[in-house]
């Protein structure tokens, strides 16, 4: 197990060096430096030259590629253009714990629903609670991100405070904490945390509960389900540690894939309920021309979701030996 994990790190190293050139060309087209100083009257164009100067922007591009990825390897994550000249990696890892803290919530929370549901409409199949759950799931899938945000927000925040009579509103609709808030709050910070979670966690529950009962049919028309019913072993325990145990070997897949996609990929809810995680990061670096901070975060998401793939890899290993003898 030990030489297929360090194979497969092996492996990323040149893929993650192929994705930094890309994310490095794309970034300085995208998110060019400077760019509203060309159209400021007040910038003179020597200023302006002394600009670029200092920022390296008159090398060649590949000595600008190497530069910064000499830096980014020794774990200098460059200069933000846009706040004070600070540094970038402060500001990652503050995103990048909220966005971490959001994404296992909601994932863990998914996975627990998704897995139920799914097993119980497998176990049932053909059955009203079956129907009930693949209507639910579909409708689920279905329904946008950003529209599911909004309709939280008018609900909680607005409907139902103003049915309740209470100010401020049980679950707050944006920010991390509530306004004037000292120091760290368990409470506060989780209640926070529901309405991101809660948009988040219906596709996926959708999804996983999907995949869940799929596979759960699946393994239970195998043979070796038919041999354990054969020895005489209850069906709770035919179902729980043969059945589901190897259905959740696709759920597994999916879980890590949309974790990464997750850490990255949260600018919709981020921006609905102003959650200062590494979605909201990407898109003010993007708007800002703050390149140093957009290439940081993309980096990072990229070297995310290949971790987590191979997390997802060794973890067959434990829901099947089969596939740990195998790695071998």
């Amino acid at each position: 197990m030990t030489r297929y994990v360090l194979r497969r790190i092996a492996t990323m190293a040149p893929i993650l060096l192929a994705i930094s050139i890309a994310v490095f060309w794309a970034a300085n087209r995208i998110a060019r430096p400077g760019g509203d100083l060309a159209i400021n009257p007040r910038v003179s164009p020597a200023d302006r030259a002394d600009y670029f100067e200092s920022l390296g922007l008159n090398d060649p591009f590949f000595l600008r590629y190497l530069s910064w990825l000499g830096d980014f390897v020794r774990g200098d994550l460059g200069t933000s253009l846009v706040r004070n000249g600070s540094d970038v990696w402060p500001f990652v890892r503050t995103a990048l714990a909220n966005t971490l803290v959001l994404v296992s919530l909601a994932v863990v929370l998914s996975l627990a629903a998704g897995i139920t549901i799914g097993a119980i409409s497998a176990i049932r199949r053909g059955s009203f609670i079956d129907y009930l759950a693949t209507t639910v799931s579909f409708l689920g899938i279905s329904i946008p991100v950003f529209w599911l945000g909004l309709m939280l927000q008018l609900f909680f925040g607005l409907y139902l405070a103003n049915w309740l009579g209470i100010t401020p509103p049980l679950l707050p609709t944006a920010g991390l904490y509530s306004p004037g808030q000292q120091g760290f709050d368990l409470v506060d910070r989780l209640r926070h945390l529901v309405l991101p979670a809660m948009t988040l966690s219906l596709q996926l529950i959708a999804v996983y509960s999907r995949y869940m009962r799929a596979s759960l049919l699946d393994v239970m028309s195998s043979d070796h389900i038919r041999a354990a019913r054969g020895r005489g072993l209850r069906e709770r325990t035919v179902v729980v540690r043969h059945g589901v145990r190897n259905a959740l070997i696709p759920v597994t897949t999916q879980a890590a894939v949309d974790m990464g996609q997750l850490v990255g990929g949260l600018i919709v809810t981020e921006l609905v309920f102003q959650y200062p995680g590494m979605g909201r990061l990407f898109v003010d670096a993007m708007t800002g021309g703050d390149y140093p901070m957009l290439l940081a975060t993309t980096m990072i998401v990229a070297a995310a979701v290949m971790l987590l793939n191979l997390a997802a890899d060794l973890f067959y290993g434990v829901l099947d030996p089969r596939i740990r003898r195998g790695s071998r």
